[in-house]
């Protein structure tokens, strides 16, 4: 039993755009990259190729940024580098505002995935999980092409990603890769099972959750932010 009491009303009609959405290098308020929090945290990435770049930039977030249930999906990725803690969300915000000071084009698929896909991590709390959460899943214009941030790297460890125990969608997206089309390679891990609609291409996340708003209502963020911003996940 998932819960609809704690999500706002929808939007009806809105839509994203189709795979032509160009992207952007812009900053906008969460992917706030012209910061200088966020300026410091990609001159830490040692220089390479934009591919290789954009892993060393992942591991870099993956061990500066702690793992958290946090619940703002427009928090600054400045924010998130000054507290040195984010949910899987805030951490793939980051990751796109340091490619944007790249010069990398970034994007986002607007994804509604199953709440259940985070029973495993929330125990007794089960019933208060969404029944729908809106994920923002990053893209990167890399040799011509856009790279979704699961298939960031080519070499997958063995085990799939079971969203139970210490390991984040963030962290695993450098170990076994993840993807929600249904069309991953071998050693990806396939969630296409979640998904349950598919929101369509948008320049950025704010224009993603400015159409769909956020997964939780304005009460349910405020309330439980600042238990769960603490809580490691």
């Amino acid at each position: 039993m998932t819960s609809g009491m704690l999500v706002p009303r929808r939007r009806r009609g809105g839509v994203g755009g189709t795979a032509a959405v160009a992207g952007s290098t812009a900053a906008t308020g969460v992917l706030d990259w012209e910061s200088a929090l966020v300026a410091e945290l990609a001159d830490e990435i040692p220089a390479a190729g934009e591919w290789e770049w954009l892993r060393s930039a992942h591991g870099v977030i993956r061990n500066r940024i702690r793992p958290v249930y946090a619940l703002n999906d427009l928090q600054s990725a400045s924010t998130s580098v000054r507290r040195g803690r984010g949910s899987c969300s805030q951490r793939l915000a980051v990751l796109e505002a340091v490619a944007r000071s790249r010069g990398i084009r970034t994007r986002v698929e607007g994804l509604a995935v199953d709440g259940r896909f985070w029973y495993p991590r929330f125990g007794r709390l089960r019933p208060l999980v969404p029944r729908r959460v809106i994920l923002a899943w990053p893209e990167f214009f890399v040799a011509g092409q856009w790279l979704a941030v699961g298939e960031l790297f080519e070499t997958a460890e063995p085990g799939a990603f079971t969203n139970a125990g210490a390991e984040t969608l963030f962290d695993a997206i450098g170990r076994t890769g993840v993807a929600w089309g249904g069309d991953c390679a071998d050693g990806v891990c396939d969630l296409s099972g979640w998904v349950v609609e598919r929101l369509g291409y948008f320049d950025h996340r704010d224009e993603l959750f400015a159409q769909q708003r956020q997964t939780l209502c304005w009460t349910a963020r405020t309330i439980g932010e600042p238990v769960l911003s603490y809580r490691s996940a």
